[in-house]
C-alpha cells in the first residue's frame, strides 16, 4: 500500500491496515526506524502508579510464588484447559 506525506507531516493509514489491526481512535502508536524502514507498532500505555506490576522482576516474583503454593496447572489439551479456565 502507498500513501502520501502530507502538510504537517501527516499520512493516513488505509482502512484495510486499520480493520486488521483493530486500531481505534486515540490508540497510542510506536514509530521506529529499523534499518532503512518506518516501523509503526500499536503500544499499549501503562500508567506510571501500575507500572511495578509489569516490571520483569515483580512478575518473576508472582511466578516463583505461585509455582512453590502449587497454583500451576499443565493442561494435556485445549479442552483440558478450557475445562479448567472455566472452573
Amino acid at each position: 500500500m502507498i500513501t502520501k506525506l502530507r502538510e504537517r507531516s501527516q499520512i493516513t493509514l488505509p482502512a484495510e491496515i486499520i480493520k486488521k489491526m483493530k486500531l481505534a481512535p486515540g490508540d497510542t502508536l510506536e514509530i521506529t526506524i529499523e534499518d532503512d524502514k518506518i516501523v509503526i507498532k500499536p503500544v499499549l500505555i501503562v500508567d506510571r502508579s501500575q507500572a511495578w506490576f509489569w516490571s520483569k522482576k515483580w512478575q518473576e516474583k508472582e511466578v516463583e510464588e505461585d509455582i512453590k503454593a502449587g497454583r500451576v496447572y499443565h493442561a494435556k489439551d485445549i479442552d483440558d484447559l478450557i475445562k479448567q479456565l472455566e472452573s
